[in-house]
């Protein structure tokens, strides 16, 4: 059973799920930066001739190329999420009515069963 104050917390619950959602992409960006800026050293470590501002401007180049390939494989993922959760909820929904259609014609046949054997009783008593 819910309680009334149940009710009242929803939309702070919501805020707060949406808080931790914004702080959990945060942070995964900041991971995810942060892994691409030691691949980027550890790529201008082995070109051993790049002066250090080479090597400073291959390592910000590489690290932007590689966020931006993220941020492009992560868009295609949650446009595919959308796309199937569009393509689910129409599926659902289809689903929803057939069984409902079904539902309802077997009630229906109860009813006339119900009322047929109701009269047949009727007859035979009379």
């Amino acid at each position: 059973m819910t309680s009334p104050s149940r009710h009242r917390d929803a939309p702070l619950d919501r805020q707060s799920a949406a808080l931790a959602n914004e702080v959990e992409g945060y942070l995964l960006v900041q991971a995810e930066r942060e892994q691409a800026r030691r691949e980027a050293e550890a790529l201008c470590a082995r070109l051993t001739w790049l002066t250090t501002g080479q090597a400073q401007d291959l390592a910000r180049h590489y690290t932007d190329q590689r966020l931006g390939l993220t941020r492009q494989a992560l868009q295609v993922t949650a446009d595919r999420a959308k796309r199937l959760r569009g393509e689910y909820e129409a599926r659902y929904a289809t689903l929803r009515r057939t069984l409902l259609r079904r539902h309802a014609a077997c009630a229906c046949l109860l009813f006339v069963c119900a009322i047929a054997t109701g009269a047949g009783a009727g007859l035979l008593v009379r």
